[in-house]
């Protein structure tokens, strides 16, 4: 008997979305990274293309436990001598709160050729609206461990 592979022409990709309002970073980052890949589906092919299209809305509403919006970092350069830039998470989340999701998603996907079609289907959104309700995306709730 042989073993049945997905194949990335042949799978259904839905669109889900997500509600990031309340929610913690990394538990939000960790279920779209597995509904993008598709480790939800039972057809799941870890070398294949076979998850879904997330939108993720209200990433101005997101959370981070103890005092990370003041301690965490982000980091650019332009490969310059003394171009190194940091800022910390709220100044990032005062301008753009959206880099914040992504980035934490980005850092959860495998780094192989998957990734980057991986990652153009997400979605990230800093308001409650979205332009993809012609796909008819469903409501993904996240399970949250907050108590």
């Amino acid at each position: 008997m042989k073993t049945w592979n997905a194949k990335t022409e042949e799978t259904d990709h839905k669109w889900f979305v997500v509600d990031a309002t309340g929610l913690r970073l990394g538990r939000l980052a960790t279920n779209v990274a597995n509904i993008l890949r598709g480790k939800n589906l039972p057809t799941f092919t870890p070398n294949a293309d076979a998850g879904g299209f997330v939108v993720v809305i209200n990433s101005d509403k997101i959370e981070m436990t103890g005092d990370k919006w003041n301690t965490k970092k982000y980091y650019r350069h332009s490969r310059f001598f003394g171009s190194l830039k940091e800022k910390t998470a709220e100044q990032v989340k005062a301008t753009d709160s959206e880099f914040i999701i992504s980035e934490a998603v980005r850092g959860m996907l495998p780094v192989n050729k998957l990734s980057k079609s991986l990652i153009n289907k997400l979605k990230v959104y800093k308001g409650a609206e979205h332009p993809h309700a012609a796909q008819k995306p469903e409501a993904f709730v996240v399970k949250t461990k907050k108590g």
